[in-house]
């Protein structure tokens, strides 16, 4: 029986593919270096926002120059992560539903913790007791360290945990931990990729997440 789900926050939960863009663009141009397009930035979430640079910098760019402007990213992104970011249709009813169902719930994302945080406290209130995001301290996604640090703050048991997210680091990082993987199909990949790196189930709207409890 099912009574923990953890969820990925980026493409899964929230649709901050535009946010994400527009800060990345912003850094890249007080660097005169060339922006990049909406699919490229697509392609490249999913490892961290420092990943997410080495990504979207021209081929040869020096790693303390990157190391800049992963800083800058992560400053810039911090005060402008609310502009076009929502929640995809369904989710907000889904987590409605999971509550009253007594389902545990937490976010666990390669986005910067505290800018994790934000996003979740604005757009979903006190729906996640825990959330937790890159802290410099721990191994990011598809380490499973912040899958077993969630589990143990909400004394849940992987044998009755799911783990819900979008992309192949998803995936790996569920199969990592032990964990029984449900991949998206609203997210930033493909159906594709997600059978791929090993999904167990995939679901195309947040309700069918019901039927899998």
């Amino acid at each position: 029986m099912i009574q923990t789900i953890l969820f990925d926050l980026d493409g899964t939960l929230l649709n901050t593919l535009e946010d994400l863009t527009d800060s990345v663009n912003h850094v890249l141009r007080s660097h005169e270096m060339p922006e990049r397009t909406i699919e490229e930035i697509r392609r490249f979430i999913g490892n961290g926002i420092p990943t997410l640079i080495r990504r979207a910098v021209p081929a040869g760019t020096p790693e303390e120059t990157s190391v800049l402007l992963t800083a800058e990213m992560k400053d810039y992104y911090k005060a402008h992560a609310q502009i076009k970011t929502k929640p995809y249709d369904g989710i907000r009813e889904l987590l409605s539903e999971l509550k009253n169902r007594n389902i545990k719930t937490a976010v666990v994302t390669n986005k910067a913790e505290p800018a994790a945080k934000i996003l979740c406290d604005a757009v979903f209130g006190d729906v996640f007791t825990v959330v937790i995001g890159d802290d410099g301290q721990h191994p990011l996604k598809p380490a499973p360290d912040n899958v077993f640090r969630a589990l143990e703050l909400l004394n849940s048991e992987k044998s009755h945990t799911l783990y819900v997210g979008d992309s192949d680091v998803d995936m790996n990082t569920a199969a990592g931990a032990g964990l029984e993987s449900v991949g998206v199909l609203w997210g930033f990949r493909d159906e594709k990729t997600l059978r791929d790196s090993g999904a167990k189930h995939i679901i195309s709207s947040p309700s069918e997440l019901l039927g899998l409890l």
